[in-house]
């Protein structure tokens, strides 16, 4: 097991939310929350899981901390959409960025972004953190 180079922090944000709310948006808006909000693979993820909302909701929460490293939420410079959470081999959260997040990326400075996502059954959190690798 490897665990990422070590590298300067250079923006850190976090994110929380009730599942209840995902799931009270999804009741009411349906695809167009899930069309706006969530990339096909993320999507297809949560809803192969027992609790799709608890799934939903920590990306979510994820997007937002990303957005927070940033310091541009969710707008014009990053959409929801920009930011994906995926997973690797031993199920460990990752993002993958948009054209629009690549970009910012290289504005900031940095060369990545880590990410950590927890949830309950009433709420999720995500920290995230774009960091800039040693040039080793």
């Amino acid at each position: 097991m490897t665990l990422p180079p070590g590298g300067m922090l250079l923006g850190l944000g976090c994110d929380i939310i009730e599942v209840a709310r995902i799931k009270g948006v999804l009741e009411r808006q349906g695809d167009r929350f899930l069309d706006r909000v969530f990339t096909e693979e993320e999507r297809a993820y949560c809803f192969s899981q027992a609790h799709p909302h608890k799934h939903l909701a920590a990306r979510f929460a994820a997007k937002e901390a990303v957005s927070k490293c940033f310091t541009t939420g969710i707008g014009a410079e990053l959409g929801w959409k920009s930011v994906s959470v995926y997973h690797g081999e031993r199920k460990e959260p990752y993002v993958r960025l948009d054209d629009k997040g690549m970009e910012l990326l290289k504005k900031v400075g940095a060369t990545g972004v880590l990410v950590s996502l927890s949830h309950t059954d009433t709420a999720a959190m995500a920290v995230a953190a774009l960091v800039r690798a040693n040039p080793n």
